[in-house]
């Protein structure tokens, strides 16, 4: 699986290679796709298995989350130029 098949916006799919990132860990491939259909989702998975990243994502990735508008109006103001 790659990222590109997580349902992730174009841009945000352009960042997480820019990072250096190749293929979403097994919580990431589970997780995102569920969280941008609006699932409610708990994952259980070890330290350094991109839990992180499969929560935080999902959010970001407009327009495909709901979460997008609250999440950046919260952030905005605290953004650096």
């Amino acid at each position: 699986m790659s990222f590109t098949t997580l349902g992730l916006s174009p841009a945000l799919l352009h960042a997480v290679r820019e990072t250096g990132y190749h293929a979403p860990t097994p919580i990431q491939s589970a997780a995102i796709p569920a969280i941008l259909r609006g699932a409610d989702v708990l994952g259980l998975a070890q330290t350094g298995s991109g839990k992180t990243a499969a929560f935080s994502l999902p959010p970001i990735s407009p327009p495909t989350c709901s979460l997008y508008v609250p999440v950046m109006t919260q952030l905005a103001p605290i953004a650096v130029p």
